[in-house]
């Protein structure tokens, strides 16, 4: 024997890798199929397809790269995964979706989101972040709706504004 490199293991296929590859090449095939709905406008040079064609571009890409490091094993190692944070915040989208869905607003339903993002990142201060978060939504609705005339969800507390 040689006293040369230790000799290496040999690197194992990342499955997980290849799910995540195949993922993403869902989300861009997806994103073509449904920019080729969007009626174009555009007289002349780029409509409003253009867009999700170019994200999905980089979304392939990416899926290609993941893919290709997937089989090599040159992905890095992940971490154990916390649930808790991804349940907090999938809540967090369900209701969003559910305040709009049933009328509550577009203030009420992101300070909602904003609530349990902030708890899934670690922040207890609930009250406070309730109060960030109503005053963060109002502003935000106030500069979409007055000045760039743009149609937010609208609920009770939209109504008052």
């Amino acid at each position: 024997m040689t006293s040369g490199d230790p000799v290496q293991p040999p690197r194992r296929v990342d499955r997980a890798g290849i799910v995540i590859a195949v993922l993403l090449a869902v989300i861009a095939v997806v994103l073509v199929w449904d920019a080729r709905g969007l009626q174009s406008t555009a007289m002349y040079g780029m409509g409003p397809e253009a867009m999700p064609v170019l994200v999905a571009s980089g979304l392939a890409l990416l899926a290609v790269g993941n893919f290709v490091d997937a089989l090599r094993g040159n992905l890095p190692a992940r971490e154990s995964a916390d649930p808790v944070p991804v349940v907090l915040i999938l809540i967090g989208l369900a209701l969003l979706i559910g305040v709009i869905g049933f009328g509550g607003g577009f203030i009420l339903a992101t300070s909602a989101l904003f609530v349990t993002t902030s708890a899934a990142f670690g922040r207890r201060a609930i009250l406070v972040d309730c109060a960030i978060a109503l005053v963060m939504s109002t502003l935000i609705y106030l500069a979409f709706d007055r000045l760039l005339t743009l149609s937010l969800p609208s609920g009770p507390l939209e109504r008052l504004l």
